[in-house]
């Protein structure tokens, strides 16, 4: 630890100096084809793991969903990755899952419907933003999960999970649903518990002010007694319907329900604690998904790189104290986990100027002086592969790639005129990522829509990236 502490205090190379280094051992990658082949076994080293994380930096460019479809499509075909799970919220990502799987259900959310129907009651990723999941790069890859899968046994599919806690009220609606189908006294329970922090689901955030400044307690005791029943009938729920899938979605719908009326309380005490409970949450569940899948489940997430990356190698972790879902499998999963971040210079971006504003494309400004991202555009390499693992990178690039630069991460909304507050943020890039795809100029997500749907603010966390 001692070596690597001074070699980072050497000086800086110049621009072109620690371009030269990074171009002599950069991978050149293939143009992504419609279907991926011969771009996703350029990955095949990082498929010994149980854990691949694959992030973004930004939630609207085309080449960073494409590459991580085709990632994710041969680590499935080829090294019994089971498990997709993604920054997405619980029962929006069922419903893909349901599909994918040939799983029954109920309504209109069953097998046999489209994957990404016309917006609607029972659409889909209906929340701000609905053009992270609902384009063209995301239904490609449903439809061929769906494809692989055919004639699988449900419990041996390849599934799709959502990770995120922003749904509260259609999570509380599913857990009641479940109810009246397994055990409908249990459900009257769950309606007349979750009845009066109903009234919060559609401004939930409300509910936190009102908590904080006022003598109103909340309904955590309501929720998390829910829980608690629920989970006492484990064993006479998980054999009623199917082979537990059942029981473990309204199980992980109940444990979002109490993990969320927890966030939107702590939101207002500050950035970092709800950051970290909102993480926690997303790793707690893909472990418990990891579970729920067996002993051999492998899994790969797609979330952003500020979600995936290390946050210890970061501002956000040295700084502010916040964690991530790339730390605490790093942490659980020691080798076992891998992450790869991806950057870009310039192109478009689907993003909106404010929270719950309409999708549009803009232009992605070129990435700044003393940037990683302009160091990476000085290789001339308009793809690559970077990886960054001791051992399977030279030291030389790892000392350089792990002092600090500014690192631009884009989420939902951009700012182009504010970019240095809104967007850039110090990192070592060697230390936040076991590897890192290079893509020197992209362009937006193919949206289904640009008008967005009314959704509720969320405060905090979406500022100033929107992750």
């Amino acid at each position: 630890m001692a070596s690597t502490s001074r070699r980072s205090l050497q000086p800086m190379r110049t621009l072109e100096a620690a371009a030269r280094l990074v171009r002599r051992h950069a991978q050149t990658l293939p143009a992504l084809s419609p279907s991926g082949d011969g771009f996703g076994q350029h990955f095949d080293r990082f498929a010994g793991c149980k854990v691949l994380l694959i992030g973004d930096a930004s939630h609207g460019t085309s080449e960073f969903y494409a590459a991580r479809a085709a990632i994710t499509k041969y680590m499935i075909q080829n090294h019994g990755f089971d498990i997709v799970a993604v920054e997405a919220d619980w029962p929006d990502a069922e419903a893909i899952d349901r599909y994918v799987r040939r799983r029954p259900g109920d309504g209109p959310r069953t097998a046999s419907t489209r994957p990404f129907p016309r917006r609607g009651d029972d659409a889909p990723f209906q929340r701000f933003p609905s053009w992270m999941w609902r384009n063209d790069e995301v239904h490609d890859f449903v439809a061929w999960l769906r494809e692989f899968n055919t004639g699988k046994p449900v419990k041996e599919a390849a599934g799709f999970y959502g990770l995120d806690l922003y749904s509260m009220g259609a999570s509380m609606k599913a857990v009641t649903s479940y109810l009246q189908r397994v055990d409908p006294p249990m459900a009257k329970v769950a309606e007349e518990r979750y009845g009066k922090l109903m009234g919060w689901a559609e401004d939930p955030h409300e509910y936190g002010l009102e908590v904080l400044l006022t003598t109103f307690a909340g309904h955590e005791a309501e929720v998390v007694a829910m829980l608690q029943d629920l989970l006492a009938k484990r064993l006479e729920y998980a054999d009623h319907l199917g082979n537990g899938d059942e029981f473990h979605s309204g199980e992980q719908n109940a444990r979002l329900v109490a993990d969320a009326e927890r966030y939107y309380k702590a939101m207002y005490h500050g950035r970092d604690e709800s950051w970290n409970l909102r993480d926690a949450h997303m790793f707690q569940t893909l472990v418990r998904i990891m579970k729920h899948r067996g002993p051999d489940a492998k899994a790969i997430v797609w979330a952003h790189n500020s979600h995936v990356g290390d946050a210890r190698a970061t501002d956000m972790g040295l700084l502010r104290e916040e964690l991530n879902i790339g730390q605490l499998c790093r942490e659980t999963f020691q080798a076992g986990a891998l992450s790869i971040g991806m950057g870009t210079f310039t192109g478009t971006v689907a993003a909106a100027d404010e929270w719950g504003g309409d999708m549009s494309v803009m232009k992605v400004r070129p990435g700044m002086r003393g940037t990683y991202e302009e160091l990476m555009h000085a290789t001339g390499v308009p793809r690559f592969l970077l990886d960054l693992r001791r051992g399977w990178c030279d030291d030389e690039v790892l000392d350089e790639l792990s002092k600090k630069r500014l690192e631009r991460y884009i989420g939902v909304i951009y700012k182009p005129d504010n970019e240095v507050r809104a967007h850039y943020s110090p990192s070592m890039l060697a230390r936040e990522f076991d590897a890192y795809v290079w893509f020197d100029e992209t362009r937006a997500v193919g949206a289904f829509e640009k008008r967005q749907p009314p959704t509720s603010l969320e405060l905090e966390e979406t500022w100033p990236f929107g992750l």
